[in-house]
């Protein structure tokens, strides 16, 4: 540990997940707030330079990659007996509710089976790093569904097998936290999006094929889902810094957060919006069964009270701005 470090706070942040949709922009921050950044991945195979169409070169070479499949506890045990870390954002999952529908059991051991063993591992053997486990509002299901906000407090009622898997995680480090093996914070992070989310998610599909319009790969048909659910849509890079806001606030241990916009919209906004942006006419909406889950969530809010008490956390994204941005960042991709 440098002097510098110890004079300027510099702490050692470990990110599960670094080269999904989030962690790259969790990165971001960590690496501007002069922080050092681990980022732990599943493969060898130079899937870590992918997240390089939203970092910088220079944040990039700052990072220290660690290879291990979260399932691998010996592996893990290892990495965290070689290094110290102050706080793990444990983003790391199968996080496509279609996709646990297909294949549910894979869904549970990835986020099951491989968040059990991280708990774990730090309580082992680094019981004072603070661990911050992405939770989701899927667990809460349709609890919602009268137009109320959702309250942490609310019970779980998971929808799909991803919600399932994800409040079994939820529900277990509840019990560690709650009698004292491991100091940590659970996020349940509601719709967000923005640059670098997954062609397969709701609203980026939509980016996707209306940049290949743009660029005459596609026919002005869109394939959409179900376009009357309604969801708080929260900007990524919004979403990561109230992660990192509960992560070095002190008095945050064996808190629940729920992480989210607070204007609800039908998913028909976003989609109208982006073909407003693209400058596209005459594009046709037709409904995709492939984007129709067997078993939505109708009507979204939360209610992020606790969070914005506690940090004082507060948007700066308008979803004009997220949008545009995530329109771009596929026509880029695409190019």
């Amino acid at each position: 540990i440098s002097l510098y470090s110890i004079i300027y706070n510099v702490k050692n942040f470990l990110i599960t997940g670094i080269t999904g949709f989030a962690g790259p922009h969790l990165a971001n921050l960590l690496h501007r707030e002069g922080h050092k950044v681990h980022g732990l991945i599943r493969r060898t195979n130079g899937m870590e330079a992918d997240i390089l169409d939203v970092v910088s070169d220079e944040v990039y070479n700052s990072i220290r990659f660690h290879h291990s499949d979260l399932g691998n506890y010996r592996v893990l045990r290892n990495i965290f007996e070689n290094n110290s870390f102050d706080g793990v954002f444990h983003l790391a999952a199968q996080s496509h509710p279609p996709s646990s529908f297909e294949d549910p059991l894979g869904t549970f051991d990835d986020n099951i089976i491989g968040s059990a063993n991280l708990i774990q591992v730090i309580q082992d053997h680094q019981p004072e790093c603070k661990l911050m486990f992405c939770s989701t509002s899927e667990v809460y299901g349709n609890e919602g569904m009268d137009g109320r906000k959702i309250n942490w407090e609310d019970k779980m009622f998971p929808a799909n097998p991803y919600g399932a898997s994800k409040a079994a995680t939820d529900l277990y480090l509840q019990e560690r936290m709650e009698n004292g093996f491991i100091k940590g914070f659970i996020t349940r992070a509601f719709s967000h999006t923005g640059p670098r989310r997954g062609k397969n998610f709701s609203i980026s599909s939509d980016a996707y094929q209306i940049a290949r319009m743009m660029k005459g790969l596609q026919e002005p048909v869109l394939s959409i889902g179900n376009l009357n659910s309604v969801r708080v849509v929260m900007d990524v890079r919004d979403t990561i810094k109230a992660y990192y806001l509960a992560m070095i606030h002190p008095e945050v241990n064996n808190h629940i957060f729920n992480v989210c916009g607070d204007v609800p919209r039908k998913m028909q906004f976003f989609t109208d919006k982006l073909i407003e942006l693209s400058g596209l006419n005459n594009v046709e909406q037709k409904i995709n069964k492939k984007f129709w889950r067997p078993h939505d969530i109708h009507y979204q809010h939360g209610d992020a009270t606790n969070l914005v008490e506690l940090t004082n956390f507060k948007e700066e994204y308008n979803i004009d701005k997220t949008l545009e941005d995530l329109l771009n960042y596929w026509l880029e991709k695409i190019k």
